[in-house]
C-alpha cells in the first residue's frame, strides 16, 4: 500500500507542463442564466483552436514538445461563469454528499471553494446532477482550454538535445512570474471575465478537469507506441498547466513533484444540453414511472 502511494505521488507532475494556445479571439454569444438552484452559465459558441496536447512525449527514448493540434468544437459549450462557490459547496456538506471543507477555507458565496482534490470536484457535480435534474460534470482539459480562450497562453517549450535541463529551468523561470506568496482566493470577478465572459480564468485558482496524464511514446521513425494512462493523476489548468494527484488538496504541501505547484485548487463544472425530444422524454418516463 505504502508503495503504491508514493508511486502515485511521484506522478503528481510528471514530465512536464505544456498548455494549449489561443490563436485568436473566438465569436461567442454570452447567454448567461442563473438561478437559486442552478450556477450561472456562459455558453461558448463553437470554434477552433491550436492546442497543446496533455501529458508526457517521448521519441526515440527522448524527450520531445507535446505536439501542437488544430482543436474543432462543433457544438456549443455550457461552462460556469464562476468558480463553484464555497458556500455551494458547503450545501453538499450539509447533505453529506461531500467532504468537509478545510476549516481555513472562507465560506461565502463570492469565494471559490479552494483546497479541494478531484474526488471532491467529482462528489459535487454528481450532487449538483442530482438536485438539479441537470448532468454536471468536470470539463476536459481541451474544453477548458478552450473556454479559456485568451486567458491562457501556450507554455510549450522546444526540447534542447544536448542540454534538456534547460527545458526544465526555462518553465520553472515562466511560472515562477506570479507572486508565489499570494495564495488568498479572491472574491469572484478579481482576474476579471475572458472575452467568452468566463471569469477568473488563470488566476490563483487551479481548476481540476477530467483529463488523465498520458504518457506518450513514438519511435524514431515517428510510429506511435501504446500509451500509458494515470487516471490516479490529472490536469489541473490555472496560470500554467499542472498534472496532480486526484486525492490532494493543497498541492502547496505536496503532490507536485516539478514545476510551481498550484496556490489553490478548485474547479468549475460544464453542463451537459439534452435536445428537446430527449427532454421531453426523460419527463414523460419519470410521469410514468410515478404514476405506475
Amino acid at each position: 500500500m505504502l508503495i503504491a502511494f508514493k508511486l502515485k505521488l511521484a506522478l503528481a507532475c510528471a514530465a512536464g507542463l505544456a498548455g494549449p494556445l489561443a490563436v485568436a479571439p473566438l465569436v461567442s454569444t454570452m447567454a448567461v442564466r442563473g438561478t437559486a438552484e442552478e450556477p450561472a452559465i456562459i455558453r461558448v459558441a463553437p470554434g477552433s483552436m491550436s492546442y497543446r496536447e496533455a501529458g508526457d512525449f517521448t521519441r526515440g527514448g527522448q524527450q520531445a514538445e507535446a505536439p501542437l493540434r488544430a482543436l474543432h468544437v462543433e457544438r456549443p459549450l455550457h461552462i460556469m461563469r464562476n468558480q463553484v462557490s464555497s458556500s455551494d459547496y458547503q450545501l453538499c456538506v450539509q447533505d453529506g454528499a461531500c467532504r468537509t471543507l478545510d476549516r481555513d477555507v472562507a465560506v461565502a458565496p463570492d469565494r471559490p471553494a479552494v483546497q479541494v482534490n478531484w474526488h471532491d470536484a467529482a462528489a459535487y457535480a454528481g450532487w449538483l446532477s442530482r438536485k438539479t435534474g441537470h448532468h454536471y460534470r468536470l470539463p476536459s482539459d481541451a474544453e477548458w482550454a478552450f473556454a479559456a480562450g485568451s486567458k491562457f497562453r501556450d507554455d510549450g517549450v522546444a526540447v534542447d538535445a544536448d542540454d534538456p535541463s534547460k527545458r526544465w529551468i526555462s518553465r520553472y523561470e515562466r511560472e515562477s512570474e506570479r507572486d508565489l506568496s499570494d495564495t488568498t482566493a479572491y472574491p469572484f470577478g478579481k482576474f476579471g471575465p475572458n472575452e467568452h465572459g468566463v471569469e477568473d480564468l488563470a488566476g490563483n485558482v487551479w481548476e481540476w478537469t477530467s483529463t488523465c496524464f498520458v504518457r506518450s511514446r513514438v519511435d524514431v521513425s515517428g510510429n506511435a507506441g501504446r500509451p500509458t494512462v494515470n487516471c490516479g493523476v490529472r490536469v489541473a489548468e490555472g496560470a500554467h498547466r499542472a498534472y496532480v494527484t486526484d486525492f490532494i488538496r493543497d498541492a502547496r504541501a505536496g503532490g507536485c513533484a516539478q514545476g510551481v505547484p498550484p496556490a489553490n485548487l478548485g474547479f468549475r463544472l460544464v453542463r451537459e444540453e439534452t435536445s428537446w425530444v430527449a427532454s421531453v422524454s426523460a419527463r414523460w418516463s419519470k410521469a410514468w414511472a410515478a404514476r405506475s
